[in-house]
Protein backbone atom coordinates (compact mmCIF):
# COMPACT_ATOMS: atom_id res chain seq x y z
CA UNK A 1 0.00 0.00 0.00
CA UNK A 2 1.54 3.50 -0.82
CA UNK A 3 2.23 5.87 1.65
CA UNK A 4 0.44 9.11 2.25
CA UNK A 5 1.43 12.57 0.64
CA UNK A 6 1.63 13.89 3.98
CA UNK A 7 4.50 11.20 5.15
CA UNK A 8 6.42 11.85 1.49
CA UNK A 9 6.06 15.45 2.60
CA UNK A 10 7.30 15.68 6.04
CA UNK A 11 10.38 13.36 4.97
CA UNK A 12 11.26 16.15 2.36
CA UNK A 13 10.82 18.74 4.71
CA UNK A 14 13.13 17.16 6.94
CA UNK A 15 15.51 16.50 4.61
CA UNK A 16 15.64 20.35 2.62
CA UNK A 17 14.37 22.74 6.11
CA UNK A 18 12.71 25.59 4.77
CA UNK A 19 11.11 24.03 1.72
CA UNK A 20 8.43 26.13 0.63
CA UNK A 21 5.01 24.94 -0.97
CA UNK A 22 5.63 25.25 -4.50
CA UNK A 23 8.52 23.68 -4.73
CA UNK A 24 7.33 20.56 -2.25
CA UNK A 25 4.67 20.11 -4.93
CA UNK A 26 7.14 19.82 -7.84
CA UNK A 27 9.40 17.43 -6.03
CA UNK A 28 6.50 15.45 -4.60
CA UNK A 29 5.38 14.83 -8.46
CA UNK A 30 9.04 14.10 -9.41
CA UNK A 31 8.80 11.18 -6.41
CA UNK A 32 5.48 9.85 -8.06
CA UNK A 33 7.08 10.11 -11.84
CA UNK A 34 10.47 8.27 -10.68
CA UNK A 35 9.02 5.61 -8.09
CA UNK A 36 6.14 4.60 -10.71
CA UNK A 37 8.94 4.89 -13.57
CA UNK A 38 11.16 2.46 -11.50
CA UNK A 39 8.74 0.17 -9.02
CA UNK A 40 5.59 0.23 -11.29
CA UNK A 41 3.61 1.38 -8.07
CA UNK A 42 2.75 4.90 -6.57
CA UNK A 43 4.76 6.51 -3.85
CA UNK A 44 1.94 8.06 -2.50
CA UNK A 45 -2.02 7.27 -2.64
CA UNK A 46 -2.95 11.25 -3.13
CA UNK A 47 -3.99 12.20 -6.83
CA UNK A 48 -1.69 15.26 -8.71
CA UNK A 49 -3.42 17.87 -10.53
CA UNK A 50 -2.71 20.12 -13.21
CA UNK A 51 -2.96 23.90 -11.78
CA UNK A 52 -1.47 27.45 -12.96
CA UNK A 53 1.59 26.29 -11.20
CA UNK A 54 2.25 23.14 -12.29
CA UNK A 55 1.80 19.80 -10.69
CA UNK A 56 0.03 20.03 -7.26
CA UNK A 57 -1.37 17.46 -4.64
CA UNK A 58 -4.17 19.21 -4.01
CA UNK A 59 -5.51 17.14 -1.08
CA UNK A 60 -2.34 18.18 0.78
CA UNK A 61 -2.54 21.04 -0.14
CA UNK A 62 -5.70 22.19 1.06
CA UNK A 63 -5.02 20.22 4.15
CA UNK A 64 -2.10 22.32 5.05
CA UNK A 65 -4.07 26.22 4.09
CA UNK A 66 -6.13 24.36 6.31
CA UNK A 67 -3.77 23.73 9.18
CA UNK A 68 -4.41 20.13 8.73
CA UNK A 69 -1.02 18.40 8.96
CA UNK A 70 -1.07 15.23 10.51
CA UNK A 71 2.12 13.30 11.70
CA UNK A 72 3.38 10.68 9.53
CA UNK A 73 1.52 7.54 9.28
CA UNK A 74 3.91 5.10 8.58
CA UNK A 75 7.67 4.13 8.44
CA UNK A 76 9.08 4.54 4.88
CA UNK A 77 10.95 1.37 3.29
CA UNK A 78 14.07 1.43 1.50
CA UNK A 79 12.64 1.86 -2.07
CA UNK A 80 10.43 5.13 -0.87
CA UNK A 81 13.43 6.44 1.20
CA UNK A 82 15.77 6.01 -1.82
CA UNK A 83 13.24 7.70 -4.55
CA UNK A 84 12.96 10.33 -1.93
CA UNK A 85 16.70 10.55 -2.00
CA UNK A 86 17.08 10.63 -5.78
CA UNK A 87 14.95 13.09 -6.26
CA UNK A 88 16.55 15.98 -3.70
CA UNK A 89 19.92 15.24 -5.18
CA UNK A 90 18.74 15.72 -8.90
CA UNK A 91 16.48 18.59 -8.06
CA UNK A 92 16.92 19.90 -4.77
CA UNK A 93 19.34 22.75 -5.93
CA UNK A 94 16.32 24.45 -8.00
CA UNK A 95 13.94 26.59 -6.40
CA UNK A 96 10.60 26.30 -7.03
CA UNK A 97 10.04 28.45 -9.62
CA UNK A 98 12.85 26.81 -11.69
CA UNK A 99 10.98 23.40 -10.76
CA UNK A 100 7.51 24.83 -12.02
CA UNK A 101 9.55 26.12 -15.68
CA UNK A 102 10.69 22.46 -16.14
CA UNK A 103 7.19 20.81 -15.19
CA UNK A 104 5.45 23.69 -17.91
CA UNK A 105 7.80 21.60 -20.43
CA UNK A 106 6.96 17.93 -19.77
CA UNK A 107 4.34 16.01 -21.03
CA UNK A 108 2.01 14.86 -18.01
CA UNK A 109 1.54 18.19 -17.02
CA UNK A 110 1.06 20.20 -20.89
CA UNK A 111 -1.40 16.84 -21.28
CA UNK A 112 -3.64 17.43 -18.62
CA UNK A 113 -3.36 21.16 -19.13
CA UNK A 114 -5.01 20.81 -22.43
CA UNK A 115 -8.09 20.15 -20.83
CA UNK A 116 -7.65 22.74 -17.82
CA UNK A 117 -9.97 25.48 -17.83
CA UNK A 118 -7.37 28.89 -16.01
CA UNK A 119 -7.57 28.67 -13.17
CA UNK A 120 -8.61 25.05 -12.76
CA UNK A 121 -7.12 21.63 -12.19
CA UNK A 122 -7.31 18.38 -13.89
CA UNK A 123 -5.69 14.79 -12.71
CA UNK A 124 -2.26 14.18 -14.27
CA UNK A 125 -2.74 10.66 -14.79
CA UNK A 126 -0.71 7.85 -13.44
CA UNK A 127 -0.15 6.56 -16.23
CA UNK A 128 0.96 9.78 -18.17
CA UNK A 129 3.65 10.50 -15.04
CA UNK A 130 4.82 6.88 -15.74
CA UNK A 131 5.75 6.92 -19.33
CA UNK A 132 7.15 9.82 -19.07
CA UNK A 133 9.73 9.29 -16.15
CA UNK A 134 10.13 5.79 -17.97
CA UNK A 135 10.99 7.29 -21.19
CA UNK A 136 11.81 11.38 -21.53
CA UNK A 137 12.16 11.85 -17.99
CA UNK A 138 14.23 9.08 -17.25
CA UNK A 139 18.24 10.06 -15.76
CA UNK A 140 19.63 7.03 -17.23
CA UNK A 141 19.59 7.76 -20.94
CA UNK A 142 19.47 11.94 -20.08
CA UNK A 143 22.68 13.77 -19.41
CA UNK A 144 23.97 14.48 -16.13
CA UNK A 145 23.00 18.29 -15.30
CA UNK A 146 24.94 20.50 -13.45
CA UNK A 147 21.91 21.66 -11.38
CA UNK A 148 23.86 25.25 -10.62
CA UNK A 149 24.33 25.62 -14.63
CA UNK A 150 20.44 24.50 -15.11
CA UNK A 151 19.35 26.99 -12.28
CA UNK A 152 21.50 29.58 -14.05
CA UNK A 153 19.82 29.03 -17.48
CA UNK A 154 16.27 29.32 -15.90
CA UNK A 155 17.03 32.52 -14.22
CA UNK A 156 19.34 34.20 -17.18
CA UNK A 157 15.94 32.79 -19.62
CA UNK A 158 13.30 35.01 -17.19
CA UNK A 159 15.54 37.72 -16.77
CA UNK A 160 16.09 37.79 -20.82
CA UNK A 161 12.45 36.77 -21.50
CA UNK A 162 11.14 38.65 -24.44
CA UNK A 163 8.35 37.47 -26.80
CA UNK A 164 8.85 35.51 -29.34
CA UNK A 165 9.30 31.78 -30.26
CA UNK A 166 9.73 28.89 -27.58
CA UNK A 167 12.67 27.12 -27.86
CA UNK A 168 11.38 23.51 -28.96
CA UNK A 169 12.32 20.68 -26.59
CA UNK A 170 14.87 18.75 -29.48
CA UNK A 171 16.74 22.28 -28.76
CA UNK A 172 16.89 22.29 -25.22
CA UNK A 173 18.07 19.06 -25.04
CA UNK A 174 20.82 19.49 -27.67
CA UNK A 175 21.56 22.38 -25.45
CA UNK A 176 21.75 20.32 -22.57
CA UNK A 177 23.83 17.63 -24.48
CA UNK A 178 26.40 20.06 -25.45
CA UNK A 179 27.26 21.32 -21.99
CA UNK A 180 28.06 18.02 -20.65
Amino acid sequence: MPASAHTIAAELRRRLPGLGTKKLHKLLYYCQGHHLATFDRPLFAETISAWDMGPVVGSLWRDEKNGDTPEPAAELGEAELNTIGYVISRYGNLTGNDLERLTHSETPWQWADASRAPGGSTTIRHDWIKNYFQTEGAAIDGPVLDTAQVRGWLHEAAANHQPGPVDSVEALRARLTASV
